[in-house]
């Protein structure tokens, strides 16, 4: 990755705090299948892989691996370590009140997207506007208006096909908006999860989505359009004036 393309990543990071009016950054996730331990980054110790994104929103570069990764159904999704027997089964998922029937837990497992041991050794996430190297996926964490004008943006970057998405409503951060963008290319958008919710600071009107890296440059772009007229239009909500000056009249 040339130095200009590496800047112009940090840009499209700006940008998009400025086009859409992001409360934190967005994040930049790299997927690192050697022995690289990125410099400046600090290598954190029992966090779950949502905690290691919001402090990326918030500012910092940070890593984590097999050792320091604390969820276990994370750490199963990105190959790190085997699933636990109670996650597998489905019993955790009741005992954690999820679901109440251990045989729906158990299938929401079965079909996890997840990483294949070994794939990759380490993750690094920082803000997207420091970016100091290329990152393989791109995590907006923000109120859900926000997050519509980059499914919008995609969908213009893709010739106006439907914007597909996947979850189970569990491993919101992980599985829905970092693995399944890796592996399968597309933007997918997230409620958000039981998990993320309670360990980090997502507000109860925010959600989640994820996109691969390499759609920056058109997504950018089409907001760039869509700040231009339709967002400030939509924003303002004229219409719905409108209609309460009507019935008020």
């Amino acid at each position: 990755m040339t130095k200009g393309r590496v800047e112009g990543f940090a840009a499209y990071g700006v940008k998009l705090i400025e086009l859409l009016g992001l409360s934190s950054s967005a994040v930049g996730v790299r997927l690192l299948s050697g022995e690289e331990r990125p410099a400046g980054s600090q290598a954190l110790e029992r966090h779950r892989y949502c905690q290691a994104l919001m402090r990326a929103r918030r500012g910092q570069s940070v890593t984590l691996d097999s050792d320091g990764i604390a969820c276990p159904a994370a750490a199963a999704a990105f190959g790190f370590r085997p699933l636990p027997e109670g996650l597998q089964s489905g019993k955790g998922l009741v005992g954690f009140g999820i679901v109440s029937d251990p045989a729906v837990g158990r299938r929401m497992f079965e079909v996890m997207p997840r990483l294949a041991p070994g794939q990759v050794q380490r993750l690094q996430l920082f803000p997207l506007e420091r970016a100091e190297c290329a990152p393989d996926v791109v995590v907006v964490e923000d109120e859900v208006e926000k997050l519509m004008w980059i499914s919008l943006a995609y969908l213009h970057a893709t010739g106006g096909e439907r914007v597909p998405s996947s979850t189970a409503v569990l491993q919101a951060t992980c599985v829905d908006s970092t693995i399944v963008p890796y592996l399968e290319g597309h933007l997918n958008l997230s409620y958000g999860c039981y998990g993320c919710r309670d360990a980090t600071d997502l507000g109860a009107g925010e959600a989640v989505l994820g996109f691969p890296a390499a759609m920056l440059p058109s997504i950018v772009g089409h907001l760039e359009y869509l700040a231009e007229k339709a967002m400030p239009t939509s924003r303002s909500k004229r219409a719905w004036a409108a209609l309460v000056g009507k019935e008020s009249a």
